[in-house]
């Protein structure tokens, strides 16, 4: 089972991949980086990615038919897609309060969307946190 940094090298091997994250939604920080982000800070694009995802997965139009609390978390993942990349935010569920996702970027010229959504829910699943 991976832990954090494996986790995120494993997602650098998809693909047109040009930077990975794994980040906390509650508090916009980076529980660990790798590879570039836009604008060239991960930091601020970590934080900014956290908005996106919390507006997801506390709204109940994207919850599961069942209603709230019928998954943890709520949303699987989030695709955001521009003139030149595709950013996929995938949640990952924990033993505890799950409020941490993956965050790649893709190059769109070389990224395969289907494979990273499929890569990073098994790397989601095997992940090791605590």
């Amino acid at each position: 089972m991976p832990g954090i940094d494996e986790c995120l090298l494993d997602a650098m091997r998809l693909p047109g991949a040009r930077g990975a994250a794994l980040v906390d939604w509650t508090s916009g920080l980076a529980l660990g980086v790798v590879g570039e982000f836009p604008g060239g800070d991960a930091e601020a694009a970590c934080a900014e990615s956290a908005e996106l995802a919390r507006l997801a997965a506390e709204h109940k139009t994207f919850a599961p038919d069942g209603g709230p609390g019928e998954a943890d978390p709520p949303v699987e993942d989030l695709l955001i897609s521009n003139l030149d990349a595709y950013h996929v935010l995938r949640f990952v569920p924990t033993s505890f309060d799950s409020t941490v996702f993956l965050h790649v970027w893709l190059g769109r010229a070389d990224g395969n969307l289907a494979l990273a959504r499929i890569r990073l829910g098994e790397l989601a699943g095997r992940l090791v946190l605590g």
